[in-house]
């Protein structure tokens, strides 16, 4: 069975947490809310909520299969946290799925790991990820290696089915 990370922050986009989560949980799969602090309740962009369940002192590369960073606002602060970025990039050197969706792709170039890779974003963040070394396309789900990327909530669908596609392969 899968385990699936999905990093929370405040100013989180509801949909990007929620619709993996629940669409993940759906194939049968666990997933685990990953923020700055254990038992934390973030609020959403819109005010939800959702409660870190992991530390990410205490999150551990080797005991996921995957990671999930939602965008709104929440990736500039999970960016500030360098533990954050190290778990993403230890998920990418150890060739586990790294999906991130909207402003999530901040995350990605902080952890230095879009270099000469293909990705997708909210499109106000395309500079950020071209002058980190991507190649930005405008495109609902973009798959590079296990580096997964969509632009925007009306995305999820394609998002979701690429990283299940990675998660059965």
């Amino acid at each position: 069975m899968a385990k699936v990370a999905i990093l929370v922050e405040q100013q989180y986009q509801e949909l990007e947490v929620w619709y993996p989560a629940l669409r993940l949980k759906e194939e049968g799969w666990a997933t685990v809310f990953v923020g700055p602090a254990a038992g934390v309740e973030y609020k959403g962009k819109y005010g939800y909520p959702v409660k870190s369940e992991l530390a990410i002192d205490d999150a551990r590369a080797e005991d996921f299969d995957a990671v999930v960073v939602p965008g709104g606002f929440a990736p500039d602060f999970m960016r500030r946290v360098p533990r954050m970025v190290e778990f993403v990039r230890t998920m990418h050197e150890a060739g586990k799925v790294v999906a991130a969706i909207c402003h999530g792709g901040w995350l990605l170039a902080s952890a230095e790991i879009v270099r000469n890779k293909k990705v997708t974003s909210f499109f106000a963040i395309k500079d950020d990820l071209v002058h980190a070394g991507a190649r930005w396309i405008d495109s609902e789900a973009v798959v590079d290696g296990t580096i997964i990327t969509s632009r925007k909530p009306e995305d999820l669908p394609a998002f979701c089915r690429e990283i299940i596609k990675q998660l059965r392969a």
